[in-house]
């Protein structure tokens, strides 16, 4: 597996070794010594989920505060979808920064996103199924939602209609108004 820091540095793209052949192919989608080697510490993950969404969803921008906050490892295993990561830490050089990947089932990569992040991505493809491991429990009292166009954020979203959004999803707040790490 390969580990590469991204913009804002705490961000990891994972990208595995893939073998293909005309059968098929085949991957290790996970591996904990690997994965602890990179990360410079023991990483224990709790959860796993899934979700599937249909082309125009879009979903976040969300994280937990403490005491649930979560790291999460996310990957994408039919489909694609533009990723973003925006830095919700309040005295970071990064705080309001955002970054965002494109994760398919075509490209197998993962992404590492700490505590102190929001997450949030919406589906390119026809659908999307996406997978992803997370360091604490989903605790719906410690979940925030951030606004998916904050202007203060400024994402550039690829839609071509207006987005599909949760009820929740529509209640986001700004970021400026929103509690932070």
């Amino acid at each position: 597996m390969k580990f590469t820091r991204l913009a804002i540095p705490e961000i990891l793209l994972i990208e595995p070794k893939v073998f293909r052949d005309d059968r098929g192919f085949f991957y290790e989608i996970f591996n904990q010594k690997q994965f602890n080697a990179a990360m410079g510490e023991s990483v224990t993950f709790v959860q796993d989920n899934h979700s599937r969404s249909k082309r125009g969803v879009l979903r976040g921008l969300h994280y937990q505060l403490p005491p649930a906050a979560q790291d999460k490892l996310v990957t994408v295993v039919a489909g694609e979808v533009f990723d973003v990561v925006v830095d919700v830490r309040g005295g970071s050089p990064t705080f309001g920064k955002w970054i965002h990947v494109i994760l398919s089932a075509e490209s197998n990569r993962q992404l590492w996103i700490p505590k102190g992040f929001a997450h949030g991505f919406c589906v390119l493809s026809q659908w999307a199924d996406f997978q992803y491991k997370t360091t604490d429990y989903y605790a719906p009292e410690h979940q925030r939602c951030i606004r998916w166009d904050d202007p203060d954020i400024a994402i550039d979203w690829p839609l071509e209609t207006p987005p599909v959004l949760s009820p929740n999803d529509k209640q986001g707040l700004p970021l400026k108004a929103a509690e932070v790490f």
